[in-house]
């Protein structure tokens, strides 16, 4: 038997996070944060105290994976906490830029005691077995198929199964799958969303600036995007260093991007907007570069292009909501489709939908007759 605590990013979209009880030990799966939150729904809504959860596994960097590190810290979590490399590499600068100043300050992350596995790697804690793969979102982010108590439960965090830049492992077959449904009934083929998001660029040549996820949606846009280009300086190392492993990307992938990278302008925050695409993060206009970007954008009636989620309250929804931005989606999260193949391949178990609002899992249900569209944060479920 597995008991399923849904913490956050069900009936809503961040601070995702999942707690699983075999009866000996708890588990916990992501420990996001929802940007625009207010402070009560800002972290994940623990199950029990933090004390008592053993172990922690973050699927990849993104705040709503990750950025509750330090408050769980804080909170008395203890325990060891499970990554991937690329994901250690990358932590420090989510939690910089999303975790409380105080949180921070106080329970710094160097605090935890993180262990690396790569994508791939079969974990054991207590009697709970741990598979993992690539899933296609971000270099070195992983799935977790949790097998305990004669139960599996697959717990996909963010895939992509059909990304230009990230390979995306087949997985296996389970009794509950928490499936990634970001996008809803969304059925439009990522190559025709980036034919749109081409056109519009070379419609533009007088530049635009692009927000964008530090890892993930950014090396997908370099694989696009064409003619010259420009990037925050800042940006430039960790985006080489999501490519310096050939094994996280797909054959081929490493040198394309390199060449792009390597080109690229590298642009300043304070100086002038260039007369090319310029990719900023982050994705929201909330935090790093693209918040000077999208103000000095917004000031001089410069293009703005968005490609991602934007929360309510946020500076790019505020400008798209405006007028003064357009959106193209650009798929980092699985289409309707592919969805379903998804839940076929893992043997059609019953499912449940994180990162989604009810009326986009009513929207699906039709393709997905096994999906629940009522389980919300603080739900908990026996397997």
């Amino acid at each position: 038997m597995q008991r399923l605590h849904l913490q956050g990013g069900f009936g809503e979209k961040g601070r995702t996070s999942v707690l699983i009880d075999d009866g000996e030990s708890r588990v916990m799966l992501d420990a996001g944060i929802k940007v625009g939150a207010a402070p009560k729904d800002y972290h994940p809504q623990l199950a029990c105290a933090a004390s008592e959860i053993d172990a922690l596994f973050i699927t990849h960097a993104h705040e709503d994976h990750i950025g509750a590190l330090c408050w769980l810290i804080g909170q008395g979590f203890t325990g060891p906490v499970f990554m991937t490399p690329t994901t250690r590499a990358e932590m420090n600068a989510t939690l910089d830029q999303y975790a409380h100043v105080s949180d921070l300050a106080r329970f710094p992350s160097s605090n935890a005691m993180i262990e690396l596995f790569l994508p791939g790697d079969t974990l054991s804690f207590a009697k709970q077995k741990i598979k993992t793969g690539h899933t296609g979102h971000v270099a070195g982010g992983v799935w977790f198929s949790v097998e305990s108590g004669g139960k599996r439960t697959l717990y996909c965090g963010d895939v992509v199964p059909e990304s230009a830049v990230f390979p995306m492992t087949a997985m296996p077959e389970c009794d509950m799958m928490l499936l990634d449904c970001s996008y809803g009934d969304d059925a439009i083929p990522a190559s025709e969303r980036a034919k749109q998001i081409v056109e519009w660029v070379l419609a533009r040549p007088e530049g635009a600036v692009l927000p964008t996820p530090l890892s993930g949606r950014s090396l997908e846009l370099l694989a696009i995007l064409p003619g010259p280009l420009a990037i925050a300086d800042v940006m430039y190392e960790p985006l080489k260093a999501q490519i310096a492993d050939p094994s996280l990307l797909r054959p081929g992938a490493a040198e394309r991007i390199t060449a792009r990278l390597d080109t690229a302008h590298r642009w300043h925050p304070g100086s002038p907007l260039p007369a090319c695409p310029l990719l900023v993060h982050d994705g929201m206009g909330s935090a790093g570069p693209a918040t000077l970007a999208l103000e000095m954008a917004e000031q001089k009636g410069h293009p703005v292009l968005l490609s991602g989620h934007l929360p309510e309250g946020s500076p790019a929804h505020r400008m798209r909501e405006q007028g003064r931005a357009d959106w193209f989606r650009l798929p980092t999260h699985p289409t309707l489709p592919q969805n379903k193949l998804l839940w076929e391949n893992s043997g059609r178990p019953r499912l449940l939908g994180h990162s989604s609002e009810a009326k986009l899992l009513n929207a699906m249900q039709q393709a997905l007759p096994a999906l629940v569209t009522t389980a919300v944060t603080g739900d908990s479920i026996e397997i």
